[in-house]
């Protein structure tokens, strides 16, 4: 037993001792963060035409709130299953296929009749979605040395955020020259042209999959259950996370509309620099935190920081959209900083147990969605669209995430350590 967890944790380091298993690596990764861009792009792609889909499905704002969190209701619950099976059996079964129901999701909401079948096409949207992120930090861990973890995860989330930013704006203009449905219709077909390369292209490591450490199937979970600091740290990465899925995800476009006077295709212009301020995070506090060895107190200060920024934009009228977008920009790259919390939580488990860890942070941070973005709907609905007061709630969660980091422990890992030593 002992023998199998060992080679688990030696293996990961192929890329650099193999030229085939380099190729490999770097494919698998490369389809990984597509993925994780395509579904990206599914995610946020309501917040494109807010007042045109509900219109058209007869939604009001709680409503569409709601009709957005459903990929969320199918996604986070996923999480636990995606991430057992995935350290039991390996992504390249799962995540192929998933790529396809993603896809097959938002063309089904392209030709829907009705609300209702818009909804299950986001329910599939969302269940394929699931196994996304999961997967690409999955091949980055099975892949890669542990040194290049949180670099690498940060790099996959960088290409999400950057691909995001860019298609959000696209889709903002498709959708108002072609409309929203042919636009749905679009992206699916993107999807299913990114599953025909992933059929034949992604391989899995050969470290993936443990059916020996753990004989039973629900043994990862209990393992990370059983962790107080994987729960604090999820906690602390929903919070920070928060803003880019609510704001940036759905009601952003809307605000800067209302409240700073922007345009749509500038009002979208701005929420994109989310975006792209999230992906420089990702990458740079991943490298900074490998170089200084430290995890905890960068996170602390991104939660501090990211809520100076996203304060100035809620709460004051500004109209020019050079200012608005520039602070957008610091809000996402100061939340940037949550992805550190995958390396936290990661580095207190054993290699057999990384899918389900990486899994369950991820469920947490996803699953405040379910709750801030139809909450922030019927806030707007209770106040008759003031939406300062609704998004106040973006700077609370980034005051309370900074007061739980405090509490977490900084993670004890060999190659943190060294850089500490050095320092």
């Amino acid at each position: 037993m002992e023998n199998a967890k060992l080679s688990k944790t030696s293996e990961p380091n192929l890329v650099a001792a193999d030229g085939k298993h380099s190729r490999h690596a770097i494919i698998a990764l490369s389809i990984a963060a597509v993925f994780f861009l395509f579904e990206f792009v599914t995610r946020v792609s309501p917040s494109t035409a807010t007042e045109t889909i509900s219109a058209d499905l007869g939604l009001s704002r709680a409503g569409l709130g709601v009709f957005s969190s459903l990929f969320f209701w199918i996604y986070a619950p996923m999480q636990i299953g995606v991430g057992l099976l995935l350290d039991r059996y390996g992504a390249r079964r799962f995540v192929v296929p998933a790529i396809a129901l993603c896809a097959g999701g938002m063309m089904l909401i392209g030709v829907a009749p009705s609300a209702f079948v818009a909804a299950l096409g986001r329910i599939l949207t969302g269940f394929g979605a699931s196994f996304a992120f999961v997967g690409a930090l999955y091949v980055v861990n099975h892949w890669f040395a542990p040194k290049r973890f949180a670099l690498l995860s940060g790099l996959v989330n960088a290409v999400g955020m950057l691909g995001t930013a860019v298609g959000v704006i696209w889709l903002t203009s498709l959708v108002q020259s072609a409309g929203w449905r042919p636009s749905f219709i679009g992206i699916g077909v993107f999807g299913l042209a990114l599953f025909v390369i992933a059929l034949f292209a992604f391989r899995d490591a050969p470290s993936a999959g443990d059916s020996d450490t753990h004989p039973s199937p629900i043994g990862p979970l209990k393992q990370v259950i059983k962790s107080p600091q994987v729960w604090l740290v999820a906690c602390v990465g929903a919070l920070v996370y928060m803003p880019i899925n609510v704001y940036g995800g759905l009601w952003g476009h809307e605000e800067l509309t209302a409240d700073h006077g922007l345009s749509s295709v500038a009002a979208e212009t701005a929420v994109s620099m989310v975006f792209w301020g999230m992906a420089l995070g990702s990458v740079l506090w991943g490298a900074v935190s490998d170089a200084l060895g430290h995890r905890k107190w960068i996170v602390f200060g991104c939660a501090i920081l990211a809520m100076l920024a996203w304060s100035v934009v809620i709460f004051l009228p500004l109209t020019q959209l050079w200012i608005v977008s520039v602070l957008l920009f610091l809000g996402g790259l100061f939340c940037g900083g949550q992805m550190l919390t995958f390396a936290m939580a990661k580095e207190g488990q054993d290699q057999s147990t990384v899918g389900t860890v990486t899994a369950f942070v991820n469920m947490i941070g996803i699953g405040a969605a379910l709750v801030f973005q139809p909450l922030v709907g019927v806030l707007l609905d209770l106040t008759d669209n003031d939406h300062a007061l609704a998004l106040s709630v973006v700077p609370l969660c980034l005051v309370l995430a900074a007061g739980l980091t405090v509490v977490l422990r900084e993670p004890d890992q060999p190659h943190l350590r060294a850089k500490r030593r050095a320092k």
